[in-house]
């Protein structure tokens, strides 16, 4: 079930009722895991079983690993474990991909290779729960923390519904302290929560949804060339639309959490007010970006070795960061771009001695302008299918394409145009501020006011319920 929908909707306001209920706090505990997979079974049942052979894996590979008195038997059961989960998210997701490109390349040999249809359907939220799980089993391995002794903590901590299919992406030394003693939300912390929830829907259903995605669609189906303006505001339109469909959903999903009692990690913080790209990733995806330094950039080596082993570090993990998003080579491309313009802002930085914030360099808006501007140059091959398709809409942003025909009537070019000023502009006020501070200085009935505007437009907006962005990866 999707959070935008009548589904979510009842099924939140049971789990809620029954979370309030005076039960026992591992009764609770209980109807939380229960919950959790029949909001994950809502998609695919069978799926489920990924969940808990994840679980049994993961949960026997940590307890394996720290009662080991070896380095090896602590490795192999490390290796296991990464092995399985990789294993499962290798031939779900990446299965065909690899199939692909075999076959291409054994016809680069002129060898003909016809492979059988691929007919496997991809286990939503697979990337988020196993690099969850794999950051236990690894944080347990490295000496961060040590196994659980509750297999039922373990286990919702794993599939936790709000944030099980789309992030944020939660390290055990985050959530896993939160089931130890009982948690019931304040009335604050679920008027907070409800608050979030509503702001997330809005972002979703209202501005992602009805407000860009058709401005999108139509650039980048295009057959023919696109024009300068129609494959700007095209784009444009997509970073609004990924950007308010993905925090969109973090915001719900932390906004849940809340109502029930917990924590999660922010994921996003005004991304498109960075002043430079390492600011970018510490605004966007954050829970990704701190995984993808912490277990893969870090044990790479980092910025401990040469300058030239810095750049190979910071490149394989945007690339292997892109790979992450999709099991296309449009997305190594999306990684590889960002990979090389952190590079190039470390290269910069070396050589002209500034080692802080780069807001000191020049110009504030001017440098958060480029940066915005080469963002997006990034997100059309996040966005297109094929690389003819990203070469159409690049052509038009650099105006190549003379011959294009308008594919934008005046009202989307319009719409779209209004729509993203008002998301940078909103980011760019709100860049050093919390929403927090914002609402606590607003007068309530101006609060009151905003969030029933928002409901009543999500009210209308509501369509077909369609899935969020990042369930596809």
């Amino acid at each position: 079930m999707v959070f935008n929908s009548l589904t979510f909707l009842v099924f939140f306001a049971i789990v809620l009722a029954l979370h309030r209920l005076p039960l026992p706090w591992t009764a609770k505990k209980a109807n939380l895991l229960i919950a959790s997979y029949i909001f994950y079974a809502a998609w695919n049942p069978p799926f489920v079983l990924l969940l808990w052979i994840s679980t049994a894996i993961d949960w026997t590979a940590a307890r394996k690993v720290h009662e080991s008195t070896t380095l090896a038997r602590r490795r192999a059961w490390l290796v296991l474990s990464l092995a399985a989960n990789l294993g499962f998210l290798g031939f779900f997701k990446y299965g065909e991909f690899l199939l692909a490109n075999w076959q291409a390349l054994l016809a680069s040999f002129g060898v003909t290779y016809v492979p059988p249809a691929w007919n496997i359907i991809l286990p939503v939220g697979i990337s988020f729960y196993t690099f969850q799980t794999m950051a236990y089993t690894l944080d347990v391995y490295l000496g961060r923390s040590k196994p659980l002794k509750s297999l039922l903590d373990f286990s919702l901590f794993v599939t936790f519904f709000p944030q099980l299919v789309a992030g944020p992406i939660v390290r055990p030394t985050q959530l896993v302290p939160q089931f130890a003693a009982p948690r019931q939300a304040t009335r604050d912390m679920v008027l907070w929560g409800l608050l979030l929830m509503v702001l997330g829907l809005f972002m979703k259903v209202v501005v992602a949804d009805a407000g860009l995605s058709n401005v999108a669609d139509r650039v980048f189906s295009a057959q023919g060339p696109v024009g300068f303006a129609d494959a700007w505001l095209g784009t444009l339109a997509f970073s609004g639309q990924i950007f308010c469909d993905f925090a969109g959903y973090s915001t719900i999903a932390i906004g849940a959490a809340l109502c029930l009692g917990f924590a999660l990690p922010e994921n996003f913080r005004m991304p498109y007010a960075a002043i430079g790209f390492s600011d970018f990733w510490r605004r966007w995806h954050i829970s990704l970006s701190t995984w993808l330094r912490d277990y893969l950039y870090i044990p790479l080596g980092g910025n401990r070795g040469t300058e030239a082993r810095t750049y190979v570090n910071l490149m394989l993990t945007m690339l292997l960061g892109g790979l992450w998003h999709g099991a296309s080579w449009t997305f190594v491309i999306w990684g590889g771009l960002h990979g090389l313009y952190l590079a190039g802002e470390r290269w910069i930085r070396s050589r002209t001695g500034v080692t802080g914030d780069p807001v000191r360099i020049g110009n504030r808006l001017a440098l958060a302008l480029l940066t915005y501007f080469l963002v997006n140059i990034t997100w059309v091959f996040f966005r297109a299918e094929t690389f003819a398709g990203a070469f159409r809409v690049l052509g038009g942003m650099f105006g190549l394409a003379g011959d294009a025909v308008a594919v934008l009537p005046t009202i989307f070019i319009i719409k779209a145009a209004v729509i993203v000023a008002g998301i940078v502009t909103v980011q760019w006020l709100m860049r050093n501020r919390e929403l927090e501070e914002v609402v606590s200085r607003t007068p309530w009935w101006v609060t009151g006011i905003v969030l029933a505007a928002m409901l009543f437009a999500v009210i209308i907006a509501q369509g077909s319920g369609e899935a969020f962005i990042y369930f596809q990866f």
